[in-house]
């Protein structure tokens, strides 16, 4: 299917390829799916990345070309890249510091599979003795007219130009935010419009996990709380939330915690109630709250997620015991709402400051003054 980063790539295979551009578009699985996985790319910087899964294929691809198997050699006969190359370079492509190992190990070519069900190729090939990976070359070979085309560089070439394309969004992004911050001073319903155009269900999910984060905390902040061991001797303290981490990372389902309650929130996007279930074991059962990228009322998520349970567990006590463990569930409005609490405690320039930080954090930003710095 067309989007507006299709341009970019038929660019590519028209320059690698000439008039054959079309065809082998046509002919190429690999191609044709990381078009679908390079949906977001003009989008701008809160349309979800999917970098996962094409930064697992760009390393593998990108072995292959280092040791000239594009070119000569029996590629069948490699001893394979090593996991741990492989991983280390992921992590240094832009936005690839945090990448997990899912994608390399299995949910490249399951995604692959639901795409191309018939397909009888698999991208991704692993020796799970050795831990060494191999791109499937057959997916790399495509005959156009008469001719056969090795289209390896021009996959490596449009991973990179949609990588380029995000940072160029994400660095307007901040750049906005800065912006925002002076414009701010004299006009604060801009910051406001701006940071409710950020809680919205088509927002990348790791700016929706910022924004959402910078809200709530500034939300509690106010809040005290009274505690101590003797009723003579009670202290009070603001309520702090904290982020445990960046997004996307393997943290045992906590993204953020609050001191002094040790409460555990989770963002999420899904409705799937295995991941809740699953982020609810990871914690021993530990009380969670949920904070869920969509508009739809709370009593309604909850609702599906005890149907989608119960029919898989044929025992009611079960999907109980699970969903006693959800302590609240924050969904978009409740974010809104809470936003507008924040705005009347005076907080506007302290939340859209810490989106900025968290953003440059997250996506590993530094301007030219901070680089020179």
């Amino acid at each position: 299917m067309e989007n507006i980063f299709t341009a970019n790539i038929r660019l590519i295979l028209e320059k690698h390829f000439g008039k054959h551009a079309d065809e082998i578009f046509d002919k190429s699985q690999l191609i044709q799916y990381i078009n679908e996985k390079t949906r977001s790319a003009n989008k701008g910087s809160k349309s979800r990345s999917s970098f996962a899964n094409l930064y697992a294929v760009y390393v593998i691809i990108e072995d292959y070309i280092t040791n000239e198997y594009d070119q000569k050699g029996d590629y069948s006969k490699y001893d394979g890249a090593l996991f741990n190359k492989l991983f280390a370079r992921q992590r240094e492509l832009p936005f690839g510091s945090k990448l997990q190992n899912h994608a390399l190990n299995n949910r490249m070519n399951s995604e692959f599979q639901k795409y191309f069900p018939s397909s009888e190729f698999i991208p991704i090939l692993r020796n799970h003795e050795t831990n060494r990976y191999w791109i499937n070359e057959n997916l790399l070979k495509i005959k156009a007219g008469q001719e056969n085309f090795n289209i390896s560089k021009a996959i490596v070439e449009i991973i990179e130009e949609y990588a380029k394309t995000k940072q160029d969004a994400f660095q307007r992004f901040v750049k906005s935010c800065e912006n925002l911050q002076e414009i701010g001073k004299k006009d604060p319903k801009t910051i406001e419009e701006f940071v409710i155009g950020l809680l919205a269900a088509n927002v990348d999910a790791r700016l929706f996990e910022i924004v959402s984060y910078s809200i709530l905390k500034y939300f509690y902040h106010d809040q005290i709380i009274i505690f101590g061991f003797e009723m003579d001797q009670l202290h009070k303290e603001n309520l702090k939330l904290y982020k445990t981490g960046r997004t996307n990372a393997n943290d045992g389902g906590i993204d953020f915690v609050m001191k002094p309650l040790g409460r555990f929130f989770q963002v999420t996007e899904t409705l799937d109630f295995k991941k809740y279930f699953l982020d609810i074991d990871k914690i021993q059962k530990y009380p969670i709250t949920f904070v869920i990228k969509s508009t739809e009322p709370t009593e309604e998520l909850l609702q599906k997620i005890r149907d989608n349970a119960s029919k898989t567990y044929s025992i009611k006590s079960i999907v109980e015991k699970y969903m006693e463990c959800i302590e609240e569930v924050i969904n978009i409005p409740t974010l809104n709402d809470r936003f507008n609490d924040a705005l009347k405690q005076g907080y506007l320039n302290q939340i859209l400051d810490e989106i900025i930080i968290q953003s440059k954090v997250e996506f590993n930003y530094e301007d030219a003054k901070e680089e020179k710095a």
